[in-house]
């Protein structure tokens, strides 16, 4: 017997407009019934296979780390995804790249939850 994750929560002041972002960058749609100040909003999955994200109001934040994803591009490299990211309105926290192309760079989105990007699928190729 086993599990599947089912969607992933996400902690928000205003769902409908944070999962809005969130789909412009995972090129995912909101929930038809999702509508502006709904206390929670969803991105559903492409394939309807999930993980759905589920972005919740809540009236106090549980911290930083309340929910962290690591994204890795599905076309084009890691430096062009940030690129396309900070365009949307994502942050610069930290810079994690090395010299080697390895390592990571962490942004935040509009309302200061950090994320990752790391390399794509053909750069980690590149390097083995």
């Amino acid at each position: 017997m086993s599990a599947h994750v089912h969607c992933v929560t996400v902690e928000s002041d205003d769902p409908y407009a944070l999962a809005g972002w969130w789909g412009r960058v995972l090129d995912r749609e909101r929930h038809a019934d999702d509508h502006p100040g709904d206390p929670e909003a969803v991105l559903v999955s492409p394939d309807g296979h999930g993980p759905d994200l589920l972005f919740v109001e809540v009236g106090e934040r549980h911290g930083k780390g309340a929910f962290h994803l690591d994204l890795q591009p599905a076309e084009g490299t890691r430096d062009t995804e940030v690129v396309r990211l900070r365009e949307l309105g994502a942050t610069l926290v930290a810079d994690r790249r090395r010299p080697d192309g390895s390592g990571w760079v962490v942004l935040a989105d509009p309302e200061g939850n950090e994320f990752c990007v790391c390399r794509s699928t053909a750069e980690r190729a590149a390097s083995a």
